[in-house]
């Protein structure tokens, strides 16, 4: 099979085949061992019977059996070969590895001018050889290809279409990043927010978020479901739940953010918060003059606007791509139930060696009351965290009963980032 290569750019990405002389010796070498092996089975198992003329008879058998042989060799390889090509294809439908055909006439003309390359006006750039210009788009976007036509049909230069819902969906089937850059978002005035740092803790008027797509079109309808697992009545920031996080156990899963922030080689000042819920690790990690961004997607609730409007660093990222930071730069990184990818083992992976990739060497991983469905996914986790050689400065496995009276397991753990040379 040849080797896959990513395109990145022209939003593409293509299979590319194996070199002549590579497929050469590859055929080479299965010819000699599918050879070798009939030969092998011919000498075993063939019998001749006794003739008149054993030599010339002999003669003419072994040339008719090596002509049998060499036929069924070359048709074994052209299954082999249309096994493979056939085997390349399912790939490529399977993974959306495919070209955006623009010539078709159901591509919205957004999204093939934004598709289209541009040569430079310039000629060839002296410093990195680029000839041309290209825009990237998520290579998944072709497997959902009339939902993105349909986001893409806007009107340049106008108000962009009150369908965030949309593009959010298309994100979350992994087209991302969205290509829709002509028109001008949706106004929402935002009045009545408070000064930083009485905004960490005082709710406004909903009036200031974009309720369009939601379910929910109050702060009252939000707050009286459980939204997710680390967001239930999260929006309410007089309640008890709120309030005392981070501050006050409840239970001997919950770390107290200035015990975790003593655990700190060389101090912490700047955080990742992934899947932090209406905001509030940021809020307190503020008060202790940590800046910490969080990372959100409005699924169900305006998260993003709500984390906005007290005063900290909203970032809408699915958890599909690589993170937009350079490496080790982070000094604590927190998550909750937010490290569930839906039980993908390697989608998992994938994530850890993302968080480990920005952290600081010396910098803490803070896996705060992750939700073990089972003994078999704790043992997974504990497994593949224990690859990256984290030293445990906390470790904490604990019960909880939860709404309908039954007991769940939880893991609550600081870990921190070894030195690796």
């Amino acid at each position: 099979m040849g080797s896959v290569s990513l395109k990145i750019g022209d939003g593409t990405a293509r299979f590319k085949p194996t070199t002549v002389c590579s497929s050469a010796v590859h055929i080479l070498m299965l010819f000699s061992v599918i050879t070798t092996n009939l030969f092998a089975l011919y000498a075993f198992t063939y019998s001749p019977k006794p003739t008149t003329n054993p030599h010339f008879l002999t003669h003419h058998h072994t040339h008719k059996n090596i002509s049998l042989i060499s036929e069924q060799v070359s048709l074994i390889l052209r299954e082999i070969d249309s096994s493979q090509k056939q085997l390349t294809q399912i790939e490529k439908q399977l993974l959306g590895f495919e070209s955006v055909d623009l010539s078709t006439p159901n591509v919205a003309n957004e999204l093939r001018l934004f598709l289209e390359k541009n040569q430079l006006p310039l000629g060839k750039d002296s410093r990195t050889g680029i000839t041309e210009m290209v825009s990237s788009v998520g290579h998944l976007c072709y497997k959902s290809m009339d939902g993105l036509n349909s986001y893409m049909s806007y009107k340049p230069n106008g108000p962009c279409p009150d369908d965030w819902s949309l593009g959010q969906t298309l994100v979350l089937k992994g087209c991302e990043p969205l290509p829709r850059r002509r028109c001008f978002g949706k106004t929402v005035a935002k009045t009545g927010l408070y000064p930083f740092p009485d905004s960490l803790w005082k709710n406004v008027s909903e009036k200031v978020y974009s309720w369009s797509g939601l379910g929910c079109k109050s702060l009252g309808c939000l707050n009286s479901k459980k939204l997710n697992r680390d967001c239930a009545g999260c929006f309410d920031l007089r309640s008890a739940n709120e309030v005392t996080r981070f501050v006050k156990a409840r239970g001997k899963n919950d770390f107290l953010i200035d015990d975790v922030l003593s655990l700190g080689s060389g101090g912490v000042r700047i955080g990742f918060d992934i899947g932090g819920g209406s905001g509030t690790f940021a809020a307190r990690m503020a008060e202790r003059n940590v800046t910490v961004v969080t990372a959100s997607l409005n699924v169900d609730a305006p998260f993003n606007e709500f984390i906005a409007a007290r005063g900290v660093f909203p970032l809408y990222l699915s958890l599909d791509h690589q993170f937009p930071f350079y490496e080790n730069v982070f000094d604590i990184i927190h998550v909750g139930n937010g490290l569930d990818v839906g039980g993908r083992a390697e989608k998992l992976e994938f994530l850890m060696f993302d968080i480990d990739r920005v952290i600081r060497a010396g910098g803490l991983f803070w896996l705060d009351n992750f939700l073990c469905s089972n003994d078999e996914k704790r043992k997974n986790l504990t497994r593949l965290i224990e690859r990256f050689g984290y030293k445990k400065l906390k470790w904490v496995v604990g019960e909880k009963v939860n709404g309908s009276g039954n007991k769940e397991v939880y893991l609550s753990a600081v870990l921190q980032k070894p030195v690796r040379v």
